[in-house]
């Protein structure tokens, strides 16, 4: 478990593995390289942030925490979903992701597209199909808010401007809204949902969870833009440096480095008083605003 989490995102980091070792088909079942490659995906490590912001969502408004469990475990089956397709040849074309070997190269490429699609399709089935924790209205607007995150507002489009941005100048308006529509929309999502599977969040709650949602997402890319540079392979999962050898627009290439490290640290800081009507409840969001900006990897 990571070390640079609090102790109670630690134990809600376990309660999600859990939840999704229970949830996704196993290999047992037919197709069972199908199968293979969707687990080999989703349980293969990973920072476990957008399950978290929907734990830490729903503690803001006074949920409980089963209420958030099957949406958290969506979350990160639509994240495995988008980062098997950007790893692909005709997207990012990445053989590394989380330290290991990217599922085309586990597996290949057309089981690699089958279960990213799988993984997409149980997504909106675990939130459909939750068990009694929530109403029929929660559930609805959660769906609907995670079906806005993944399609051509949300990662679908930020995918479209991350392709059509290899090799161009963008201005830092371009490269936020490339952001905001790639990372910032599921993470953004993510807070909503927790709360909104309460049924117990008010509309200026969800509006001010939303700006934290998204002001969070710009954070944790700022950082992660951050590490390319600075990170070390075996740390950050990822080849170190990928994003400059593709010729890819980052903050640090857009406005230097130091302004980069300026940029997420006020990030933060809006994103802290986004929060400022909330009480001791939502600590667990604070916690994860400062690790999206402190995490090493």
């Amino acid at each position: 478990m990571r070390p640079d989490l609090t102790e109670p995102l630690k134990l809600l980091a376990v309660r999600v593995e859990r939840v999704l070792e229970q949830v996704l088909p196993t290999p047992e079942l037919e197709p069972s390289r199908l199968h293979a490659a969707m687990r080999y995906s989703v349980l293969g490590g990973g920072k476990r942030l957008r399950p978290l912001l929907c734990y830490a969502g729903a503690a803001a408004v006074g949920g409980r925490t089963e209420q958030a469990d099957r949406a958290a475990a969506a979350l990160e089956v639509i994240h495995a979903y988008s980062l098997i397709h950007d790893d692909l040849p005709a997207m990012d074309d990445d053989d590394l992701r989380r330290g290991k070997p990217t599922c085309h190269i586990a597996f290949d490429e057309a089981t690699a597209i089958l279960a990213g699609d799988a993984l997409q399709a149980l997504a909106f089935e675990l939130i459909a199909n939750d068990p009694g924790h929530s109403t029929e209205r929660s559930r609805l607007a959660a769906i609907r808010t995670l079906a806005l995150a993944c399609g051509s507002q949300g990662m679908a489009g930020g995918q479209a401007f991350d392709l059509g941005a290899v090799g161009r100048q963008l201005t830092e308006f371009e490269l936020k809204r490339m952001h905001a529509h790639k990372t910032g929309a599921l993470i953004r999502a993510a807070v909503l949902m927790g709360a909104e599977l309460t049924g117990q969040a008010d509309s200026h709650q969800l509006a001010q969870l939303a700006r934290f949602g998204s002001l969070v997402g710009l954070a944790f890319q700022i950082r992660d833009d951050i590490l390319d540079i600075e990170g070390d392979t075996e740390i950050i999962g990822k080849r170190q440096g990928a994003d400059i050898a593709r010729n890819k627009p980052t903050f640090p290439s857009i406005m230097g480095l130091d302004a980069a490290k300026a940029a997420a640290e006020d990030t933060r800081q809006q994103a802290l008083s986004a929060l400022s009507s909330f009480g001791p409840e939502a600590e667990l969001l604070r916690d994860l605003a400062h690790y999206a900006v402190d995490r090493p990897s």
